[in-house]
């Protein structure tokens, strides 16, 4: 019978029980993940969901192009309005609240997919946007994208001159200041705010009644900070002047910023599956080419829009884009947990993947080399192909993966994982964290440019990606005697929230941080009774849900009171979990409810489900579903557990022997 004073007992029965519950939940994830394996290269790739504002800009697009799919367009219709709040705007995290941009995009789109003002569900949109401030409260690149089809006005808009790509890499600032993404967004639509695409659409189509006041009366521009003497209202004197200069067309050197942008942005379209191998900077690239001329039988465009169309998923009745794909990073982590689990080593489905990984490595230098030169290339990417922009978070899990793995070329393998561990360790900033794609990458003055309201302007260094890259060197032998090692920890040090947590910037959101910190800090040998380490376990029980499990909702970024409050989710109980094994607490009753939580929550043929965001793109403006975290995290949170409690109980077989 089981004992009422012990809450694993109670929950799953006797202490042998729970061990057999949990290997057959470790075996069914196994046997989940293979099942879902890519048969002819060994890869994983989830899905990758976003919001609507990808579907609308779609519609957008192919309007703009005038190489519109009617039908296509309504199973686009379909999906926005599928996901619609109650309230009558568009959410950009499932159950989130209504986002200004996000509604006046799914607005538009509906509009020239045939839908008229008087439709019910238009009618409740057109409330909930004006009560939001309307048209002009959206962001830089939803306006200029609307100015494309006559719905705002050029002169309104934060200018985007592409004379940004002639400022020296010596200069205070240049391109290579602001983070990669941005670049890959920010070069081509700068040809586009310099040619000014426009297209004329219906009057029926348009968006007017979305102004509050009516659009004449609009104030379109930007407003001044109160504060006269401010950094913002220096960039927007700076924005003012280049519009003025824009009117009188005194632009000497236009012509050569529109080749530079365009040599720039050609040189970066090799090699990768669109620019950026992102979904704006590849839309953005389509628009820019056919502003400079190029037609769309152009292998330039007809290979961008083919990169552009792959990340569709069409279905019956609805039509979904897909921010990017993710087969390096989804397998990473899947090998990583698989062969925690215990596959084998030379399992040969685990060995293949990882020669795919190898085949990905990068061989050749891309933006990150301007502020690390003296590095030779050797890092992994996210997606398919991007050579230009491999990622540190991405390098350090495939390290981990490869670390787990006998593939059939030893000596290839080591050099590559030499060559990998050099690259990274180079990539660490003067602060002693790592960033994801770019190294001292932090001129905070550049988040107040105009153009810079996607809140991603920068790359700094975050702890969540330093803890990752922690283990990571741990597994390849480092520790605190090594100085990147003690660099790093006091870094991770300084960043610790007052409350003992640690911010998320990869992954929502403080429970991600915390989680990927104390995996980092158990690896290179910091002590658990640590203070500052005893704090952050109490942070993370503090916030488990009556469940059993663990939630924070993408709001967290929004809203402080938000942190670590949210809906269960197996990616965040299984976080959670990871985050108290990595402290050594493993007789805590908040582990054990944890583990319940996900044994009672794994479907029968041994996946998970969850239907909240847990990923982030951009805090605040940009988050993701990856529809692969439910299923490997877990299946390690699992593993781990496993592993924790049976070294905990040979450990206590011990003593007792002793003690006899």
């Amino acid at each position: 019978m089981a004992d009422p004073s012990n809450p694993a007992e109670v929950r799953f029965g006797k202490i042998d029980d729970i061990k057999s519950r949990v290997a057959a939940a470790i075996d069914a994830s196994r046997r989940y993940l293979f099942s879902i394996q890519d048969r002819e290269d060994g890869y994983w790739c989830g899905e990758l969901g976003a919001d609507t504002t990808l579907v609308s800009d779609y519609i957008l697009l192919h309007r703009l192009l005038g190489t519109e799919d009617a039908a296509r367009t309504q199973k686009c219709a379909a999906e926005i309005l599928n996901r619609q709040n109650p309230d009558g705007g568009w959410p950009i995290y499932n159950d989130g609240p209504s986002n200004i941009s996000a509604s006046v995009k799914a607005y538009f789109a509906l509009k020239m997919a045939g839908y008229r003002p008087e439709h019910p569900q238009l009618q409740k949109a057109r409330e909930r946007i004006l009560a939001l401030g309307g048209v002009t409260e959206v962001n830089t690149f939803t306006k200029i994208y609307l100015c494309f089809l006559g719905q705002y006005d050029y002169d309104a808009v934060p200018a985007i001159p592409p004379e940004i790509t002639l400022f020296p890499k010596w200069f205070w600032f240049n391109i290579y200041e602001i983070s990669s993404w941005s670049r890959a967004i920010l070069v081509p639509l700068s040809i586009a705010y310099a040619k000014k695409p426009f297209k004329k659409i219906p009057d029926e189509e348009g968006i007017d009644e979305l102004f509050v006041g009516g659009r004449t009366k609009s104030r379109l521009r930007l407003r001044w900070a109160k504060k006269l003497v401010s950094w913002r209202n220096f960039f927007l004197l700076l924005d003012r002047l280049i519009h003025f200069f824009e009117r009188v067309h005194v632009r000497p050197l236009r012509s050569r910023a529109l080749k530079v942008a365009e040599k720039w942005m050609l040189e970066r379209l090799e090699m990768s599956d669109g620019l950026g191998a992102i979904y704006p900077g590849i839309m953005n690239s389509i628009i820019a080419l056919r502003c400079l001329g190029y037609s769309l039988d152009d292998p330039q465009v007809i290979r961008a829009m083919d990169e552009f169309e792959k990340l569709g998923i069409e279905e019956e009745t609805t039509f979904r884009m897909q921010p990017c794909m993710s087969p390096v990073w989804d397998t990473a982590y899947a090998v990583f947990a698989l062969a925690e689990s215990g596959v084998p080593a030379h399992d040969p489905r685990l060995v293949q993947p990882c020669e795919w990984m190898l085949k990905k490595q990068v061989t050749r230098k891309g933006d990150w080399c301007v502020k690390n030169s003296k590095a030779a290339p050797a890092g992994w990417y996210f997606e398919f192909n991007n050579e230009f922009y491999p990622d540190v978070d991405d390098s350090a899990q495939v390290l981990l993966a490869l670390s787990r793995v006998k593939t059939s070329n030893e000596s290839y393998h080591d050099r590559s994982v030499r060559r990998a561990l050099d690259w990274i360790l180079s990539m660490q900033c003067k602060n002693g964290g790592w960033a994801s794609f770019d190294k001292d990458n932090d001129r905070m003055v550049f988040q107040q440019i105009p153009f810079a309201d996607h809140n991603a302007m920068l790359d700094p260094p975050t702890v969540d990606i330093t803890g990752r890259v922690l283990e990571c060197l741990a597994t390849y032998g480092y520790s605190l005697k090594d100085e990147p090692v003690r660099r790093a920890v006091e870094f991770i040090r300084s960043e610790q929230e007052p409350d003992g947590s640690w911010f998320g910037r990869w992954g929502a959101n403080y429970i991600y941080g915390t989680m990927l910190v104390l995996r980092g800090l158990e690896a290179v040998g910091v002590d658990y009774h640590e203070p500052w380490v005893l704090q952050a376990v109490e942070w993370l029980r503090m916030m488990q849900n009556p469940d059993g499990g663990w939630g924070e909702t993408c709001g967290s970024y929004d809203d402080a009171n938000a942190k670590g409050v949210g809906p269960s989710t197996a990616s965040q109980t299984a976080w959670a979990v990871m985050g108290l094994l990595a402290a050594n607490d493993t007789r805590n009753d908040s582990l054990q409810h944890g583990i319940a939580y996900l044994l009672k929550n794994q479907r029968r043929e041994g996946s998970w489900d969850e239907s909240l965001y847990t990923g982030t793109g951009f805090p605040r403006v940009f988050y993701l579903m990856y529809y692969m975290y439910r299923q490997y995290f877990p299946l390690l949170a699992l593993t781990t557990y496993a592993k924790a409690t049976a070294a905990s109980e040979e450990e206590r077989m011990r003593i007792v022997r002793r003690r006899q």
